[in-house]
């Protein structure tokens, strides 16, 4: 049976639903949650195990890898981003990242960064011609 009276409160109108934060109380601090920037602890860790199964990490040497890998990156995108700037070009392809990866890294393992980026970007080409043809 219906009860008539006041409505409970999950049923009432919604009247302080806005998108702005909700004011600041007086003595009363809030800190600010601070984002997590993007890691790639989880790869590092993935080619730990495929290279030395049994070894650990620390934190401290995972940070350092992190910076490693971060300095790495920038350096390759910066000298891919000069080739496309150079050429005239608005898109970064695979060709200009194999490009600053012969002009960044030294000899050998150029040759041998530049084998498996050919390898992934083979491997990434194979499981997403299936998925285009599919929608045409």
């Amino acid at each position: 049976a219906a009860v008539a009276g006041p409505l409970p409160a999950a049923m009432a109108m919604k009247e302080n639903k806005t998108k702005m934060p909700p004011e600041a109380r007086p003595g009363v601090v809030t800190k600010k949650r601070k984002k997590n920037a993007p890691t790639h602890h989880s790869s590092i860790f993935k080619v730990l195990r495929q290279v030395h199964p049994t070894l650990r990490i620390s934190k401290q040497a995972m940070g350092i890898m992190e910076s490693c890998v971060n300095d790495t990156f920038e350096r390759l995108a910066g000298e891919a981003g000069r080739l496309c700037r150079m050429t005239k070009r608005d898109t970064m392809t695979a060709r200009e990242i194999q490009s600053a990866v012969r002009l960044v890294f030294p000899g050998e393992l150029s040759k041998h960064a530049v084998s498996e980026g050919c390898k992934a970007v083979m491997k990434y080409n194979a499981t997403a011609k299936p998925a285009a043809a599919e929608r045409t």
